[in-house]
């Protein structure tokens, strides 16, 4: 009896044991890939959200800010040209190849900021024998020439606004010079009694 109770237990219980940890091992093994996958998937969406946002700031981006003047008469380059704010009849004339031999320099105020949408007209020497108004056309008597007042200077007749002055400078640059203060009632918008008003204002 004494020898049966000394023997060694029998290795089944040991095996199970082993089997029982094996599993436990694989259970956590499995929990930590699946950890694992959820932060890789967490990383790739963070990144797509980045790049969506990424548009965002090329669309905001400001425009240039500029502006266009009409440079004609005595250059050698006449015609439409973009200015930065601030530039002045100087840069205007130099964009458009500057005085040609004939010009009249003194006809024009070279220091002159200019406006957006005006016509800048540097004449011929010789045609100009007054002086020189602000805007850059000529003045003869407080007369305001028809053939090369600027957008302003038209707007400060009676009843012409912005709208009627580029009609006229549209009329001068479609049919050429005018020939007559008459001419004016060709102009779409100035009939018989506005005509009447400004004929005393206005010369050609």
């Amino acid at each position: 009896m004494t020898d049966t109770l000394d023997e060694p237990p029998p290795a089944l219980p040991a095996r199970r044991r082993f089997g029982v940890g094996a599993v436990i091992v694989l259970v956590l093994l499995a929990f930590a890939v699946t950890i694992g996958i959820g932060m890789l998937r967490g990383v790739s969406g963070s990144q797509t959200v980045s790049v969506a946002s990424s548009p965002t700031t090329a669309v905001s981006a400001p425009a240039e800010a500029g502006l266009y003047v009409h440079v004609t008469g005595a250059v050698r380059s006449p015609g439409l040209y973009r200015l930065a704010a601030g530039d002045r009849v100087a840069d205007a004339i130099a964009c458009a190849g500057g005085f040609t031999d004939d010009a009249e320099r003194a006809g024009v105020n070279l220091a002159r900021p200019v406006a957006d949408g005006e016509q800048i007209v540097v004449p011929v020497h010789g045609a100009v024998t007054e002086s020189a108004a602000p805007g850059g056309g000529s003045v003869a008597g407080g007369l305001i020439d028809l053939n090369t007042a600027t957008r302003e200077q038209l707007d400060t007749l009676p009843r012409v606004g912005p709208a009627i002055a580029d009609r006229i400078i549209a009329w001068r640059e479609e049919n050429g010079r005018f020939t007559s203060v008459d001419d004016l009632g060709s102009v779409p918008g100035i009939g018989e009694k506005m005509l009447d008003g400004l004929r005393d204002l206005v010369r050609v």
